[in-house]
């Protein structure tokens, strides 16, 4: 059975799809069979970290309208043989919970973990889908608007009966780490009200890669914490790469 992770945040610009190609990523190399399911419509960018911007020749939308099986649809990453995605289309399209719940029943016995890129905000689309994930990780930055929208998105998740919950803190740096927006890591973790399974650095090799669609380079500092997200994800007890305090 996969495994079925669903990565959220309360708002845009967190790096929520960062995080997913880089726990996508780093699960397969580490030798899981893994998935990417994109649904931020009309602004998909999955492809383009992993270097296939111009070899995706069928997408979401092709699934969504039965011209083509999930199966038919995914695309293999070429920079880590373990790694396939399911690209969003580039137009708006609807989408149910019901369809992504058919999708992962109709490829599940293929993959080891199947991660899905929710689209950004709070609304009852988001959480319809979310709630079909045997584990939600809620992605916030240290920005105070993030903190308040990913403390919202949890408490409602929480209501919904949804207890799987872990949060990973991304776009660390010493600069708003006790100097301009939080004391300490532990505030935002108390904040929202998520037990944390990992913190992403800042990083501007990781920044480049993504945007090149180039592999992570080994010394990458964001590689090294979804390495250990991953093994965490895999019940491995692995300390965080970045403290919290």
């Amino acid at each position: 059975m996969s495994k079925i992770i669903a990565v959220t945040s309360g708002k845009g610009g967190t790096g929520k799809s960062t995080v997913c190609a880089g726990l996508g990523y780093t699960l397969a190399k580490q030798g899981h069979r893994t998935l990417l399911i994109e649904l931020d419509f009309g602004l998909r960018c999955l492809d383009i970290m992993f270097g296939l911007d111009n070899d995706i020749k069928y997408d979401l939308g092709d699934v969504l309208k039965g011209s083509k099986t999930a199966l038919e649809a995914v695309a293999q990453v070429p920079m880590a043989s373990n790694l396939s995605i399911l690209c969003a289309p580039k137009t708006l399209t609807t989408v149910t919970a019901e369809q992504i719940v058919d999708i992962c029943r109709s490829v599940k016995k293929y993959f080891e973990y199947i991660i899905i890129d929710t689209g950004a905000g709070i609304s009852s689309h988001v959480f319809d889908i979310v709630e079909q994930a045997n584990l939600i990780l809620v992605v916030s930055t240290p920005d105070p608007v993030c903190i308040r929208d990913a403390s919202l998105m949890s408490d409602e998740f929480y209501n919904r009966g949804n207890k799987s919950q872990r949060l990973i803190i991304n776009k660390i740096s010493k600069k708003v780490i006790g100097e301009s927006l939080v004391n300490n890591l532990d505030e935002i973790i108390d904040k929202i009200g998520v037990q944390l399974i990992g913190v992403i650095p800042d990083d501007f090799k990781m920044t480049v890669a993504t945007g090149k669609g180039t592999p992570i380079p080994t010394d990458s500092a964001a590689l090294k914490a979804f390495d250990a997200i991953s093994k965490r994800l895999g019940g491995e007890f692995v300390p965080l790469t970045v403290k919290t305090s």
